[in-house]
């Protein structure tokens, strides 16, 4: 298995571990990390589970889900979590997540995330399309989404099961020649 490490300038992406579950707990577990996902908070030992749920997609091969701790290289600290599932189907298309933690947020993190992402994506992976859909209320995803390259796609009615109930979502992608024409 070949572990992933990629940096950007502020930001680093890596695998998670056994030792992230709290780091990613103070995400996961988070009301105001959360409010957007699609499931209420989770308890610590349900990121455990995530966590070797993670480790075990990492072993697979053709590897096809990264679930990746958000490093702030200054700190060394995890402060998010990053998923890139790579769709069976469509081997040349990815579909990405992320999440940080609430101290982070307003400071332009998010977008240097998705465009760490985009890069892991193309330059790492070779693939040709990567997309997210997020909440309709989510505004700061958007910005981050947009302001990193991607373009909005259109809305998927009842996409999600939320504890709320169906959810909506915003896609919004970017392709890699377009991308690398930025």
């Amino acid at each position: 298995m070949r572990r992933v490490v990629y940096n950007g300038e502020r930001l680093g992406l890596r695998d998670v571990t056994e030792a992230d579950a709290s780091a990613l707990h103070a995400v996961y577990g988070d009301a105001a990390a959360t409010q957007h996902m699609p499931f209420a908070p989770r308890s610590l030992s349900e990121v455990a589970g995530l966590v070797a749920q993670a480790l075990e997609a990492a072993a697979a091969e053709p590897r096809r889900l990264y679930v990746l701790a958000v490093i702030d290289t200054a700190r060394r600290d995890v402060i998010g979590v990053a998923r890139l599932h790579i769709e069976a189907d469509h081997p040349h298309s990815a579909e990405i997540g992320f999440g940080l933690h609430p101290d982070q947020w307003g400071r332009g993190v998010g977008t240097d995330l998705v465009r760490l992402l985009l890069s892991f994506g193309f330059k790492q992976l070779g693939l040709h399309r990567v997309w997210g859909a997020r909440s309709p209320s989510n505004l700061p995803a958007q910005l981050a989404m947009l302001t990193a390259g991607m373009v909005e796609e259109g809305r998927i009615r009842h996409h999600v099961h939320t504890p709320n109930g169906w959810r909506d979502s915003i896609v919004h992608s970017a392709l890699q020649d377009e991308w690398t024409e930025r």
